[in-house]
């Protein structure tokens, strides 16, 4: 390890070169052409580092590329992806920067550089004569938002392997996560019915009126003590201010840390009922991510404390978090995950996003003797 570490180190400066080029071609989910060259990009580089290049899967425009390394069967799979939360231009003209060992700008904590660590890391294994066959790195274009067109390819890749490993930001510290709640959206619509608010609001369903109610409703659904979270968050009413709300709609967040949990919020979406003599209610939406629970990591994060403290590493610590990721589905489908193995910084979606450069050897011969460890058993 300590020799893998060693090379990781020589090669910093080629792969900082690459983070900044990805950092500053920016690629946000919503900008498909900008997904296709930041697409290019990952293609280009990771072929210079893997020596093969990708399969290029593209689903309603949003490109997916997947290194599948050898014949035989797969039995790891690395996931990434190449979609950050922030449309171009948010930090200026300039979005890079390097200063005082702190890499800063759009994506490179989520998941710029953990791209970039875990090609790095697989190039080590190789060059070290390690058997890479049944290994897959697939780097998806739209975890940011959901997932919704690389689900099924996740899923599918995912079949049959003994390990997942997710190249998400670590946790604070670099504490890798072991737990992470699924999701669930939720869209209530309420169909009410106009009328002029001055001359006969009495013949109006107020729309508005009855999100009201609904809110208070959907606000009692969480369940603390479990860890269930059920956030409105976007509501809307109304056309103008002289004109009864005919319609309403309310978006809503939910977290939850277990699938039964899960499973109850949804039930209980389905159990909303107006209030209003009139109104109708239309509930859109349900589960996103299942939750990667505790015990779809507990054996990896076990093994791979082993293998760092035999390798004379810092101590690994572990969180749960609430934030979903790839990883949750590939728990779901039963692949034991490890996730949070990324870059070790800060900032996720946020203006102070950074990556602190003298991590990144360390983690990037962690997930290469995770790998080996994998592929080896």
């Amino acid at each position: 390890m300590t020799e893998l570490v060693s090379r990781a180190e020589q090669a910093l400066d080629e792969l900082i070169k690459d983070i900044e080029a990805l950092v500053r071609l920016e690629s946000p989910s919503s900008d498909l052409d900008a997904l296709r060259r930041s697409a290019d990009l990952v293609t280009e580089i990771g072929t210079r580092y893997l020596g093969v290049g990708p399969e290029r899967i593209e689903i309603d425009g949003r490109p997916h590329l997947a290194w599948r390394l050898g014949d035989g069967p797969r039995r790891v799979i690395v996931l990434a992806h190449h979609d950050t939360v922030w449309p171009v231009g948010s930090w200026g003209d300039d979005p890079w920067s390097l200063v005082d060992g702190v890499i800063r700008g759009p994506g490179c904590f989520d998941m710029i550089t953990g791209i970039l660590q875990a090609m790095l890391g697989i190039r080590l294994l190789v060059e070290d004569g390690v058997d890479v066959d049944g290994l897959t790195l697939l780097v998806t274009a739209d975890e940011e938002i959901g997932s919704p067109t690389s689900r099924a390819l996740i899923e599918s890749e995912a079949q049959g392997c003994t390990a997942a490993f997710v190249l998400e930001a670590s946790g604070p510290g670099g504490a890798l996560k072991t737990e992470r709640k699924g999701t669930s959206n939720y869209f209530v619509n309420v169909v009410g019915r106009a009328a002029h608010a001055g001359l006969e609001p009495e013949k109006g369903v107020n729309a508005g009126v009855e999100l009201a109610h609904q809110v208070l409703a959907i606000n009692t659904l969480g369940d603390p003590d479990l860890g269930t979270t059920v956030t409105p968050t976007v509501l809307s009413a109304g056309t103008t201010t002289n004109t009864v709300p005919a319609k309403a709609r309310i978006s809503v967040d939910v977290r939850v840390r277990t699938i039964d949990e899960q499973q109850r919020v949804d039930e209980d979406f389905g159990r909303l009922h107006a209030v209003l003599p009139g109104a109708v209610l239309e509930v859109e939406g349900g589960p996103n991510r299942p939750p990667l629970q505790a015990s779809a990591s507990q054996d990896l994060f076990a093994r791979a404390q082993e293998l760092a403290a035999a390798a004379g590493l810092d101590a690994l610590e572990s969180i749960a978090v609430g934030g979903a990721s790839d990883g949750n589905f590939t728990a779901g489908v039963g692949i034991p995950t490890l996730d949070g193995l990324g870059a070790v910084g800060g900032g996720a979606h946020a203006d102070d996003e950074h990556v602190i450069v003298d991590r990144i050897p360390g983690r990037t011969a962690l997930l290469a003797i995770l790998i080996k460890d994998q592929l080896s058993a």
